[in-house]
């Protein structure tokens, strides 16, 4: 494995994604004890999203979600995947992320993003064209009152601040680490490049999306050299859906079926998006192989599948796996398993040392067994006795 690859984090992005005829309450438990997994299976992080609509997504508050996962966990780092800004007044939304950041004594990633479902919207009476620039504007108020105690007095179309500060300063220094979400567009790029923050790409996952990851990552530079930032590559994570079995048809047949029903019902019935992934016949799932949206197989299938992402991106620090329901809660944790004892060590260089030691025994091993085998005991120099 490259040197230029061990440095590579893992973790989940838990949206969530969950069929409404199921039980939601066990489905959010469902949710927090994956996470509770994930930490003793040595992930580096967990990002859980925010919806109010559509029905798969049940996350109205991912920071209180993050709360309840902090109690349960250790060592894990907790994102927001995302709080959507225009949603909220940013004093308030500042506000609880550095609540949560003390509570998980700064274990937390501030991840941002401008809302992904119109109905949300629609229904806070929001304009669904309006939310970028109402998502730009609260970054920028909440990046000045995350990063300056003076009081800050700011009026823009659709919020206000007069005096305000936070009293409970954040926990992380200098500051709250801060993500921004991107889609296919170069938006989000741009503002994270703004921003010196960590790029949250979920364009892999769609229809094309691997090709545009390189504009992507020099509109981010751009960005950020436009306004004085710098931006490194180790903290862009891509978000794609992974599984891994012990062969790959045994892969492919544990999230076809929830796989496609993902592809129909959400993002095709729900939501209307354009997507040759699928509402035909069975082949979503192996459609989204072919234009690399997804990887399913066994652990070296894994490898190669992250190894194309690479080198499609041009080099990223993080994969996120997307938790999407798609195959059965058992099989869903048997699959991060696999990866933590079968991939992760690989990009980690963990098991280098193992190998290499192995080898060289068993390619010295005659000499090494002759140079420890027990010797005759040697007479006295009066003779036996």
């Amino acid at each position: 494995m490259p040197d230029s690859w061990r440095g590579l984090s893992f973790g989940a992005f838990i949206a969530p994604f969950h069929p409404p005829d199921e039980n939601p309450t066990l489905a959010l438990e469902r949710d927090l004890e994956l996470i509770e997994l994930l930490d003793r299976l040595g992930y580096d992080e967990a990002w859980v999203g925010e919806h109010h609509s559509g029905g798969w997504g049940t996350l109205a508050a991912p920071e209180v979600f993050l709360a309840a996962a902090a109690q349960r966990t250790r060592h894990i780092t907790l994102g927001t995947g995302v709080v959507s800004l225009p949603y909220h007044h940013p004093l308030t939304v500042a506000g609880r992320m550095v609540l949560l950041d003390h509570l998980t004594r700064g274990r937390v990633i501030f991840g941002v993003g401008a809302g992904s479902l119109p109905s949300d919207a629609h229904m806070i009476g929001l304009d669904p064209g309006e939310r970028r620039e109402c998502m730009e504007h609260a970054l920028a108020a909440i990046v000045r009152l995350l990063d300056d105690p003076a009081p800050l007095t700011v009026e823009t179309p659709w919020f206000e601040l007069r005096d305000a500060t936070l009293q409970l300063r954040p926990y992380s220094r200098p500051s709250l680490r801060l993500a921004v979400a991107s889609s296919m567009t170069p938006s989000g790029m741009r503002l994270a490049g703004r921003y010196g923050a960590m790029p949250l790409s979920l364009a892999a996952f769609y229809p094309g999306g691997l090709g545009v990851l390189p504009a992507q990552w020099e509109a981010a530079e751009a960005s950020a050299r436009e306004h004085g930032r710098t931006i490194d590559r180790a903290d862009w994570r891509l978000v794609v859906p992974v599984h891994v079995a012990e062969t790959r048809e045994q892969a492919l047949s544990e999230v076809r079926e929830g796989g496609l029903r993902l592809l129909r019902e959400y993002f095709h019935a729900t939501l209307g998006l354009p997507t040759e992934f699928g509402a035909n016949g069975r082949g979503g799932i192996e459609a989204m192989l072919d234009a690399g949206a997804a990887i399913v197989g066994t652990p070296d299938d894994c490898c190669a599948g992250i190894m194309r992402l690479h080198e499609a991106s041009g080099g990223f620090g993080g994969l996120l796996v997307v938790c999407a329901d798609w195959a059965s809660p058992e099989r869903t944790a048997r699959s991060f398993e696999l990866l933590a004892r079968r991939v992760i060590p690989r990009f980690r260089g963990s098991t280098d040392g193992l190998v290499r030691s192995q080898r060289w025994v068993s390619e010295n091993r005659e000499w090494l067994m002759r140079a420890g085998a027990p010797r005759a005991p040697q007479a006295s120099a009066g003779g036996a006795r």
